[in-house]
């Protein structure tokens, strides 16, 4: 089993349960609360995942980054940005620097 099939298995759940009966699914139930509160447990799980980082294990650090990516995947079908479009993004990004990645972002 690959991280790709794994996460191309979690965005086709991801996307049949958002239509699913909220007391019964709970992406059906983030879904149902609105984009705020999906984007909302982002936030929550990244600073869980920062936590976990800096003052607990390596598996309370594997756990919330589970949490992190499954809550982002939701986020992402909410908006209907396949996983595809953010794994070529990351394509297109490898092998160029960071700091002249960004660098090459406009500016606001």
């Amino acid at each position: 089993m690959t991280a790709p099939d794994t996460l191309a298995r979690l965005e086709a759940t991801i996307a049949e349960r958002r239509s699913a009966d909220p007391s019964t699914s709970y992406v059906a139930r983030l879904n149902a609360k609105g984009l705020r509160k999906i984007a909302q447990k982002v936030g929550e799980e990244g600073t869980e995942t920062v936590i976990a980082a800096l003052v607990e294990d390596k598996a309370a650090l594997v756990g919330e980054a589970a949490d992190l990516i499954f809550h982002l995947m939701v986020l992402l079908g909410a908006k209907d940005v396949p996983l595809a479009d953010v794994l070529a993004e990351l394509d297109r990004r490898e092998g160029v620097s960071g700091i002249a990645e960004k660098a090459s972002r406009p500016k606001d």
